[in-house]
Parts: structure tokens; sequence; C-alpha cells
């Protein structure tokens, strides 16, 4: 039963919802003197509105704007005194997985990767929160300076799951879901490597605004697509709202690359059809089929010419003569055989031609003229754009009119002794099997999961079977399953940043009851973190099992990493702050309850090394030391004056790429100089830093 509102009705906001339900366009979200954000009218639109003429306003851009983007930006950019420690007994295979699972917010996380990853990881998939009015987002910590954020990010040691939930009745329901989308896609951009791609699972509750939001951080320019995908059970399951609207069963992916120009062609991407069934069809609906000659015999080659295109580059051009040639039907005729017989055994020899126009063939109907009906030219060259851009191809002509050859192997295979068509994959994904989605990876979880093959789908958009893949939203971690699933099937090795804050989940909310007997039976706590920790080893287990000859060297592992505050105490950024009698309190700059393993990955963070290289730990006169990828990085972190020039012409001997010790290990100065002056004559290529 509702209450009563006790107080007289607010005659702005009433007035607000008429003029809303006549100018929708006008009404905008904005701050009030309390800075507090609500619901206004923007009103140059509405006197434009109510205006025969142009009338006097605000210069006009075209921009995405909403309350909070200045204080997302100022949050993109400031930096956090965080760090990542590293957790063997959740990691698996810990010491030779290059695969990485961190544990936390992913803003912090995207900070902590920029040094490291910057420019290093050619693609990324998020499937972010909807913006339903059902979903929780990110509560983002907005500061007034870099130096607070600075100051504030150290003084708390754990931030907790800072996840809330974002309702349609919230006054800045849009502006919320901005401000914690644009710091990340921003950082997100600094980590794609130049020919790099991202893709964005939305529905279309923010598809505009997400295109919009990516239009400004990464350019309209590197746009790619957007792809419709059919996702039939798990979009508008529930049938809210379609009393007044159509059924929703389509959601989106949004592609975006870092550079259009840089960027791989997608023609490696098809899906594959029984050739014949093809041709039947196309004569069904009276179509053509073009690909019906046979070249028999090509002839004898011989060097014709050389000419040049249009930047001046050079194309070498062959002519064949002698050649013989057929088609489809006589074959079929004369050995009485059927079309599939022919196909299979001429395959490489069938081809179509066009006129099609290019200032290549162009060129070369100026160098040569005509052809004779037994006569092939040959032209060698390498393309400044497109599919083969960068590559030498070589393109053959027929006919007196120069028309240019199209090979049936270019879209077509043999496979498994059948001739299957490939189609071009287009911007309509419907294949995808959503009916058993929330049990795929032997871990249930009832929760906004994609199909497996969706996500392979899209890794499959960067044109390579290496590199760095990353997911900032894993969720119950579809996406480091889909990386296992996809190297096992083409022989990859891509590793993959799955990031994860931990979300605890409802025992009250009934869709997760069935879900929750089988986390209490096998003894996963009830956290989306763990769930997905608990499937890649599931997962990676099963993939592994069933390929087992072909990827017996595959990568299922994962080292976890935990978001935390900085390793150092606060006296280390802040030393002026110390008064005199708390000195004999602050003795070292280290926190008490931090290992060495801690120390190594918070320097690695901030020397921009690779968080995946192997760690060995070693001793050298006693002394502990940690050696990164052998030569990467070398460690040592005793204290109390222990590090001695002995010690230190050892570890030289070594002759690693940095060095690393503890402020406290040397006794005094002096010892401090002379063992820079040690590494610089003995390894003069070493860099040497304290902590």
């Amino acid at each position: 039963m509702e209450k009563l509102k006790m107080h007289s009705p607010n005659l702005t906001e009433g007035n607000i919802a008429k003029l809303a339900e006549l100018y929708p366009n006008c009404v905008v979200e904005s701050k009030n003197e309390k800075g507090e954000v609500v619901k206004s009218i923007d009103f140059d639109l509405l006197r434009q509105e109510l205006s025969g003429t142009i009338v006097e306003g605000p210069q006009e851009r075209y921009h995405l704007n909403w309350p909070g983007k200045r204080e997302a930006l100022l949050t993109a950019n400031a930096p956090i005194a965080k760090t990542l420690r590293p957790c063997r007994e959740e990691s698996v295979d810990f010491d030779t997985t290059k695969n990485l699972f961190i544990e936390g917010d992913n803003l912090d996380a995207l900070k902590l990767l920029q040094e490291t990853y910057l420019g290093k990881v050619k693609m990324i998939y998020i499937d972010p929160p909807y913006n339903t009015g059902n979903d929780f987002i990110y509560k983002d910590d907005f500061a007034e300076s870099t130096e607070e954020y600075l100051k504030k990010s150290n003084q708390k040691d754990e931030q907790g799951n800072r996840l809330v939930a974002n309702t349609d009745s919230n006054g800045r329901f849009h502006s919320d879901w901005l401000s914690m989308m644009y710091p990340r896609l921003k950082l997100a951009r600094n980590l794609l490597d130049s020919d790099g791609v991202l893709c964005v699972s939305i529905s279309e509750a923010e598809l505009k605004n997400i295109q919009s939001l990516l239009n400004e951080i990464f350019g309209q320019q590197n746009f790619v697509n957007i792809i419709s995908v059919y996702a039939k059970v798990s979009a508008g399951a529930s049938g809210g709202g379609e009393d007044k609207k159509l059924k929703k069963n389509i959601e989106y992916i949004v592609i975006f690359t870092k550079s259009f120009d840089e960027f791989n062609t997608l023609s490696h991407l098809y899906t594959k059809r029984s050739l014949i069934d093809v041709i039947n069809e196309m004569h069904d609906q009276g179509e053509s089929w073009k690909y019906t000659s046979i070249f028999l015999d090509a002839g004898e080659r011989v060097y014709l010419k050389k000419i040049k295109d249009g930047e001046g580059n050079q194309i070498d051009i062959y002519k064949r003569t002698g050649v013989q040639r057929t088609t489809i039907n006589k074959v079929c005729k004369e050995e009485k055989i059927t079309e599939s017989e022919v196909y299979r055994e001429y395959f490489g020899k069938i081809f179509s031609d066009t006129n099609a126009q290019s200032s290549i063939r162009t060129r070369v109907i100026d160098a040569v003229g005509s052809l004779n009906d037994n006569e092939i030219l040959e032209v060698e060259y390498i393309p400044r754009s497109g599919r083969d851009k960068g590559r030498k191809v070589t393109h053959s002509y027929i006919s007196n009119t120069v028309r240019r050859v199209i090979w049936l192997s270019d879209v077509a295979d043999v496979s498994e002794n059948e001739i299957v068509k490939k189609v071009k994959l287009g911007t309509f994904w419907d294949k995808f099997d959503y009916n058993n989605v929330g049990k795929e990876g032997e871990v249930p979880f009832p929760d906004g999961k994609k199909p497996i093959d969706l996500i392979r789908t899209c890794i499959k958009l960067y044109d390579g079977k290496n590199g760095l893949f990353m997911d900032f939203f894993a969720g119950s971690c579809s996406f480091a399953h889909a990386v296992m699933q996809e190297n096992a099937n083409d022989g990859g090795t891509r590793s993959y940043i799955a990031v994860q804050v931990p979300q605890e989940i409802d025992e009250k909310n009934m869709k997760y009851v069935p879900a929750i007997k089988f986390y209490n039976e096998n003894n996963i706590s009830l956290n989306v973190i763990e769930i997905g920790k608990e499937r890649i080893r599931r997962a990676g287990k099963k993939i592994k099992e069933e390929n087992a000859t072909t990827a017996a060297n595959l990568d299922i592992g994962f080292r976890v990493l935990k978001i935390d505050s900085s390793n150092m105490a606060d006296v280390y950024y802040n030393p002026d702050a110390v008064e005199q009698n708390q000195l004999f309190k602050m003795a070292g700059n280290i926190k008490d309850d931090r290992r060495a393993e801690d120390l190594i990955f918070q320097v690695l963070l901030d020397w921009g090394v690779d968080l995946s290289l192997p760690i060995v730990k070693e001793y050298i006169a006693n002394k502990e030391v940690f050696f990164v990828d052998t030569d990467a990085l070398a460690a040592c972190f005793v204290k109390d004056g222990l590090i001695t020039e002995t010690f230190c012409k050892e570890l030289a001997k070594k002759q690693p790429r940095r060095v690393v010790f503890r402020d406290s290990g040397f006794k005094d100065d002096s010892v401090k100089i002379n063992v820079e002056q040690i590494f610089k004559l003995m390894s003069p290529h070493t860099d040497v830093k304290t902590i």
C-alpha cells in the first residue's frame, strides 16, 4: 500500500512531464543548484520548436554530452596507488601459464595495465551491463584532483564491491551508465594494438549511446560494423512489455578498430554450404551460376613486359599461349560423370570471368590490347589496399575484352570429399544455440552468458592465431573459455586477460536456485568471481581431454592477480606528511603483510614488464633473489643493510636487464653508490632501481 505524499505537488515536475509528451527531444538531464542530476528542459531547443524562424542560441556542434562527463574524464586520467597481488593457491599452472585472471574493479585493472600492455592487446570483447533498469553498474568515485584521488586510493585497503543497482527511476539513468563506460573504454583503447579490434555486446537500451561513445573515443572513421544477433531465448524471455512492444529477440555487437587503415580485412570470415545445394538453389530462383569453365591445359608461360600502377609501383605481365578450355556440361557428357564429380575432379581448374572495372585492368588493356581465345595474361603485383594489401598476387585475364579470371577455389573449399561454398559472414548472426547456454562450461550460470560459438566468432574477427585477448567484464568467463576452445580448434597460442569484480549472488533470486544447489554441492562460493575461476578450470580440463592428440600443449592455466592497495606504506608517497615523533614507528616503507612476490608484481607494473613471465627464485651469497624470465628482471628485497658489494658483483655477472633492491637493504649511501658503480662497470646495460 502506497503512502500519502504529505506535501504539496511539485508543479515544475508536472510541467516538465507535460512538455516531455509534446517535445521529448527537449527533455535533458542536468544538475540543479545542489549538484543533483534531475530532468529539465533545454529552453533553446524548446524555443526553436515554437518558432517559425531560426532562433539565436549557443553554437551547435555534433557531440555526446551528459552530466558527469568531465568527472568521468578526470577519473580515467587520475592515477591510483594500487597494485596486483599474486595468488598461487587459486591459480592453475601459475609458473607456466600466459593467461591472467585479475580480481577487482576493472577501472583499477585497466589503469594498472597501462604501462605493461600499452598497444599490445589484439582483441577486446566485453559484455557490459545492458542498462535495462535491472542491471548493476560500477559506482565510481569522482575526485576533485589527481592528488586527492591518489591520496584517497592509497588510504583505502579494500574498496569492496562497488556495484550498485541502476533502476530506470534513477534521475541520471543514462548518465550514470555513460560515466561508468567512458573511462573504461578510453583506457581500453590505449591497450589495443594499432590493428586491434573491440567488440561490445549490447542491447537496444544503450545501442545508440555506446556507438556515440565509441565514435568519440575511437573516431567514427574506425567504426567497422554493428552485428545483429538472433538471441532467441535470452532476450525478452520474460515477455516484459510485450503487450505494447514487439518481442525482443535481437542483441547487438558493436565493432570498432584502433586504426581502420591498419585493421586486417574480414574476408577470412565465412560460413560453408554444400556447393551443389547453392547451385540448385540459384537455379530454382532463376539465377545463373557463373563458375562453369575449366582450364584443361594452361599452356606455356613467357614474360611479356612490365608497367607501372598509378603510384609508380611495378606490375609484371606474363602471357600463356596454347591454352585449352572446356565447360562443366561438356565434361559431364564426354566423361559421363555427375556435376558433383566434375567439381571434385577439376576443382583447382574451374573458373568464371568478369569485366569488373579496375585501374589495373585498364592499364593492362592499354599495354597489351585484346587477347586470342587460346591466350591468358597473368599479372603479378602488390595491391596497396583491399584483402591482399601488401602481398604479391597473380591475377589472370582472358578473351579479347581482357576479362578477369575468378577461380572457384577462391570462393570454395574441398571438405571431406565435398565441395563447399564459402559465404562471407554478414551482419546478421543467427546460428547460435541459446537454449543451453546457461549450462555451458560445466558450471551453471543463468545470467547473461553468451554462447561459446558466438564469442569464438568475435575472436576470429582478428585474423591471427596468437597475441593477447582481453575481457574486462568477465562474468562467468565465457570469453576465457572461448579463447581456449578456439586455440584447441585451430592450434593457436592466444593468451587472455580476464577481469572481474567480486559480486555476491543473491540466494533469494529464484532463477539462481538450481545453480546454487550445484555450487553448494561442489563447494563453490556464491560469488561470480569464484564461479568464473571454477568454469575455467573445468572447461580447460574438458577441452584438453577432448583434444588430447591435437592440443597436448594447450595452455589451460591462469595466473590469479588480486587488486589491492599499494605495497608501499603512506610514508613512501607522502614523506613530508610524517611527523618527527612518528619516524621510529615507520622504519620501513613497505607494509608488514606484503611478501616478496607481492613486491615483484608491483615492480613489474611500474616497469611495464609482462605479468605472465616465469619467475624463478635463486640464492646468491645466501640472499634470496627472484629472476623474471631469466634476465628481464632481478629482484632482491633483503633489508637491514644486508646488501654487500660482494653480493652485487655476483649478481652483476648474470647481466639482467633490470635490477631492483629494497632501499633499506643498503647499509648506507656509500654502499648504495658503490653498487651503482659495480653495475656500470660489470653490466652497463642494467637499469638499477630501489623501492
